[in-house]
């Protein structure tokens, strides 16, 4: 639970109203903030950096730091804002689809919630998500401003997620607590064949649109215009980094030796 000065914090750094009560009206709220102010972001695995995602840890990034992060950082910080506030929030893993086929196990980290006896998927934390949260208890689809999303159940453990009829994840019901990612963190941390290690991004949803930055090539995709500008030096980066995520760095992040320009990010797969 955080205490009140970091909710207030918090809060601010997402321009998000305080909720009256914990309800769906409110989820909703946060949800959006959330997913509009938190980039999603794997700036630390070229920077050198031990990953938080863990508690304190993860808040100081979130909210004092004003950066972003992978799943496991942004829902992680995302539940105990929403378990401060009043909500049942709980932790799951999943796998995330992949070149046509589902990821390993425990490689994404997503929240649910109960509200008046419904279940909410709540997922701020995912590069090409909803912006809202999602009912778990209808098959029928859910239109939403980044897509018409649809959560089916495969079995009595694991729902499918999609987006305009394509998979994104599965995650399971089975009970998790954050240091069960502890292994896949590390790997995906320390491996050549990390995808976040390859990929150096940080990507986040316009009111329009959305804007990502790999490295020095900016995307900015507004309605069904996108157009990509190769920045011209490091002040232009930096630059980038401030205007349009608020992160502000003293010297430009460059990509580990590990880079693949072969390699795309499941929210850049078509």
């Amino acid at each position: 639970m955080l205490d009140e000065p970091t909710t207030a914090a918090y809060l601010e750094r997402i321009s998000a109203r305080p909720p009256d009560r914990p309800d769906l009206a409110a989820l909703r709220h946060l949800h959006e903030r959330h997913v509009l102010s938190v980039p999603f972001e794997s700036l630390d695995y070229h920077l050198g950096k031990e990953v938080q995602y863990k508690d304190d840890q993860v808040i100081d990034k979130i909210v004092h730091q004003r950066r972003g992060g992978g799943c496991g950082e942004i829902n992680m910080s995302f539940s105990l804002l929403l378990r401060t506030l009043g909500y049942a929030a709980r932790l799951h893993h999943g796998q995330v689809w992949i070149g046509g086929r589902l990821n390993a196990p425990y490689n994404h980290l997503v929240v649910t919630a109960e509200v008046d006896g419904r279940r909410w998927l709540v997922d701020a934390g995912f590069g090409k998500g909803s912006r809202y949260p999602l009912a778990l208890d209808t098959a029928d689809p859910q239109p939403d401003p980044h897509g018409e999303f649809t959560v089916r159940a495969v079995d009595d453990r694991s729902t499918d997620v999609l987006c305009d009829g394509k998979p994104l994840y599965r995650f399971y019901d089975d009970p998790v607590s954050i240091s069960d990612f502890d292994q896949v963190v590390w790997w995906y941390q320390t491996s050549p064949e990390s995808l976040l290690r390859q990929n150096m991004f940080c990507r986040l949803p316009l009111d329009d649109g959305w804007v990502l930055l790999k490295d020095d090539l900016l995307t900015i995709t507004r309605g069904k215009e996108t157009r990509t500008e190769k920045l011209a030096d490091d002040a232009a980066v930096l630059a980038a980094y401030e205007s349009w995520f608020g992160i502000t760095f003293e010297k430009r992040p460059t990509p580990s030796p590990h880079r693949s320009s072969s390699v795309r990010m499941a929210f850049e797969e078509k």
